[in-house]
């Protein structure tokens, strides 16, 4: 059974678990949440370009994508944020999630079109940042690449694509950049990727927007575990004192002004039976 830990927000994105609490983004509010174990909520950092995937470089220093104006701020324990790389030269559309490896290289999906005006969807490529701020393309006609996650060997990258009803895994060399694409799991029935977290047992547990759930799938597309949301599942993130709770972010809306009016983003929380793995 899931239980309630945070309501009354605009839109929840973007959910790590770090040193004992979750951190996320309220995309719609703009700011970025600490949220504890027990509900507490702190305001972290306010992000007028609306903040999506989090991440950390190996110092601490908070990564924060600041969506429309396509950059990537760096916020210090003390709270000053600072650009870190700027990829409105490198991308088309908004950019969005993101995963941090543990040298600081920050994978980076963008929208590729606007689908809220109603744009024909198109292929777009996947970035990285690298931990002195340079952008280098590492990937390209991916349909819409949004949540990512990376093995915890640190040589498997597992990106979602929300239009292409697909997770795709790359190979990672020693440089960061990819090879050996590959379709590690295909969804069918409208299940369109969100956000994603990884499991020990090697199960990538992904947040379904249009069917409104929480579903686990293994390599080669076999799904173990669905959790119905009742409402727009948004993103999910496994953490916890023995790392097996799952925080489950959902909205009624996806929509900017709607988010605004309903505020009924939350997050609630159930017990699985595999721990969190790799990262983010």
């Amino acid at each position: 059974m899931s239980e309630a830990l945070l309501g009354g927000r605009a839109f929840l994105e973007g959910p790590r678990w770090r040193e004992g609490a979750l951190y996320l983004s309220d995309m719609h509010g703009h700011e970025v949440l600490k949220l504890s174990p027990n509900g507490d909520v702190e305001v972290i950092a306010s992000v007028e370009g609306r903040p999506s995937g989090l991440g950390w470089l190996p110092d601490g220093d908070m990564l924060i994508v600041s969506m429309t104006d396509r950059k990537l701020l760096r916020r210090t324990p003390d709270g000053t944020i600072a650009l870190h790389a700027d990829l409105s030269g490198h991308v088309p559309k908004r950019i969005n999630d993101t995963v941090v490896d543990a040298q600081g290289r920050a994978y980076i999906g963008n929208f590729g079109f606007d689908f809220e005006d109603g744009e024909a969807p198109v292929g777009t490529t996947l970035n990285r940042v690298d931990p002195d701020g340079s952008v280098h393309t590492v990937a390209e006609d991916l349909m819409f690449p949004n949540g990512m996650v990376i093995t915890p060997d640190g040589k498997t990258l597992i990106v979602g694509e929300s239009w292409g009803l697909c997770l795709t895994a790359f190979d990672i060399d020693r440089q960061g950049d990819l090879s050996n694409r590959r379709v590690w799991a295909q969804l069918q029935d409208r299940r369109t990727p969100d956000g994603i977290c990884l499991d020990e047992a090697g199960g990538v547990w992904i947040a379904s927007p249009i069917t409104k759930e929480f579903l686990r799938v293994e390599e080669g597309g076999v799904i173990t575990d669905i959790i119905p949301a009742g409402r727009q599942a948004i993103a999910c993130m496994l953490g916890g004192e023995d790392g097996k709770t799952l925080f489950m972010l959902s909205s009624e809306s996806t929509h900017y002004e709607a988010c605004r009016d309903l505020m009924s983003a939350q997050v609630t929380t159930t017990t699985v039976e595999h721990a969190g793995a790799g990262w983010p």
